[in-house]
């Protein structure tokens, strides 16, 4: 079940258990845009806040930057040295989502193995939060509050809310239903 579909199928679980649609339909509704290029330009640490209780310590974002990062920058090996070095099996690469990885949260135990196991540094470290919270994009605490808060709090301009449908510059993919990403990124076809 791809995450073009409606917002009742478009759950968390999914959008970060590999079930990502690897071509999102565009539409009018508001996603969140994450430009990862300046993320990793600027930012050390992630300093936005988020408005959702179940967030402490910022992990919703987090998981977003680490869906994109594995659905675009991740170079999808053949035999990925990340998934071999995880002691605990958290790793996965998705043969029927064209390899992406998916990282179980409750398997990961946060040694950062795969970051350093990875020959391309594309698992980032900070991106292997010990708790993991599923970012729920605000989709049901959007209307009449403005935007996110995670929006209104990032220092670099990094996150905004785009329609679905918008032009895209390059480098900018739409990620599943509710994600827009620019990031600059390693592609195979050009390797």
């Amino acid at each position: 079940m791809g995450l073009g579909m409606d917002r009742a199928t478009n759950s968390a679980e999914q959008l970060h258990h590999g079930r990502l649609d690897p071509e999102p339909s565009a539409g009018p509704d508001m996603r969140l845009y994450v430009d990862l290029d300046v993320c990793t330009e600027k930012c050390g640490e992630c300093e936005v806040r988020c408005s959702y209780l179940y967030h402490p310590g910022n992990n919703g974002i987090i998981s977003v930057a680490e869906l994109a990062t594995y659905a675009l920058v991740c170079r999808r090996c053949d035999d990925p040295h990340c998934v071999a070095a995880c002691p605990k099996d958290a790793l996965e690469q998705q043969e029927d989502s064209d390899d992406m990885l998916v990282r179980h949260s409750m398997r990961c135990i946060s040694c950062r193995s795969c970051s350093h196991a990875c020959p391309y540094g594309t698992i980032y470290p900070e991106l292997v939060p010990q708790l993991a919270h599923v970012c729920d994009y605000c989709l049901d605490r959007r209307e009449g509050q403005g935007e996110p808060l995670c929006i209104a709090t990032c220092p670099y301009d990094a996150l905004k809310l785009m329609p679905g449908n918008t032009e895209l510059d390059e480098n900018t993919f739409l990620v599943g239903g509710n994600l827009i990403v620019h990031s600059t990124h390693w592609d195979r076809e050009k390797a």
